[in-house]
């Protein structure tokens, strides 16, 4: 794995010399940028760069949906010019970063720029949907309930016929925002039944688990009796889990992603333009999903080369406004960030330089 990672930061580094070399034309909307990470934005990026390319018929934005730990450490070591990721840098990270492809003395733009729903899909002949609470949900994923028909998944399903068949709990092998928002719910909305910390890397040993969310997505769809947790955008024919939230169980929908991100407050300790937000993760908030994943678009405030500046900050402008925001809803299913939120992004994104 860590020769994987060294293998595509070399590419994407390669890559970005390309940024450097833009041929001649009006302004800041000729030439390629790269950019790589968070694989839940895949089916949004696709859809953003279509749209900025057609507007820029100069431009060229690539993105390698590598995971989001790969996407950060690729932009600190200076191998793309922005990165997508599941959650923002900390404080901590911030501070002790080189970030080598910045202008010295540049901070970082972090924008919410994504949202979407973390969808619980399972594969279980004849049932499309299932309801869950959170401690149901830490006891499957933490193998402690490990047969469909516990007690513990039958009282909240009556009328449904659960097969006494195993569980088969599948998690992200790499490291992920999607497992890092995950479990991070998990702590917070079932604390007594999930003991771990968050983290990008699956906290135990032993279960099946698979690369990106394509590979979660293989894996539940080829098994049978599987569950698995990724961006709702991907959750097309398989089962899917009804979470409860307060007395209801919510099923996911942009419009309930939307309603626990616009209640979150903002992070503290951070610099103009850096929008970083603490999710309220308990699950209590009636109507609202609560298994929420904010992925962010990563930049510098300040680049050393004008052009890269220049496509970086267009593009950006691109995917927070309206019409860039509408593109992500109707080729990836997420929810457009609100008009409050699509202003400050907009503000912070005219500090780029």
């Amino acid at each position: 794995m860590a020769a994987s990672a060294a293998a595509a930061v070399l590419g994407l580094t390669l890559s970005s010399c390309a940024v450097n070399e833009l041929g001649p034309g009006s302004g800041d909307s000729v030439g390629i940028i790269v950019g790589g990470g968070a694989s839940s934005q895949q089916a949004a990026q696709e859809a953003w760069v279509v749209g900025f390319q057609t507007a820029h018929t100069g431009a060229t934005v690539e993105y390698d949906p590598a995971g989001s730990g790969a996407g950060r450490d690729m932009f600190v070591a200076g191998g793309s010019a922005f990165a997508g990721s599941d959650r923002a840098f900390t404080v901590e990270e911030l501070a002790e970063s080189d970030f080598v492809g910045c202008a010295p003395g540049s901070s970082v733009i972090e924008l919410p720029a994504y949202i979407s729903p973390i969808a619980l899909v399972f594969n279980l002949d004849g049932i499309d949907e299932l309801r869950l609470d959170p401690s149901t949900i830490a006891g499957i994923f933490s193998s402690e309930i490990t047969r469909w028909n516990d007690d513990a998944i039958a009282e909240q399903n009556p009328g449904i016929d659960l097969p006494d068949q195993a569980i088969t709990a599948i998690h992200r092998s790499d490291d992920s925002g999607i497992t890092e928002n995950f479990t991070a719910y998990l702590a917070e909305a079932a604390p007594d039944a999930w003991k771990h910390t968050s983290s990008g890397i699956w906290p135990l040993s032993g279960g099946e688990a698979a690369q990106g969310t394509s590979g979660v997505v293989n894996s539940v769809s080829r098994g049978h009796g599987t569950i698995g947790y990724i961006d709702a955008s991907r959750a097309g024919e398989l089962g899917v889990v009804s979470v409860k939230a307060g007395d209801d169980y919510v099923p996911y929908s942009a419009e309930a992603a939307a309603a626990i991100v616009d209640a979150s407050p903002a992070a503290e300790g951070r610099a103009e333009g850096d929008l970083a937000i603490e999710l309220d993760r308990s699950g209590t908030a009636p109507g609202a999903y609560p298994i929420v994943l904010v992925s962010y678009l990563i930049g510098c405030s300040n680049y050393s080369d004008e052009k890269t500046a220049g496509l970086v900050r267009e593009y950006f402008a691109y995917v927070v406004s309206p019409e860039g925001q509408q593109e992500a809803a109707t080729h990836a299913g997420s929810s457009p960030i609100s008009a409050e939120l699509s202003e400050r992004a907009a503000a912070a994104v005219a500090l780029i330089s």
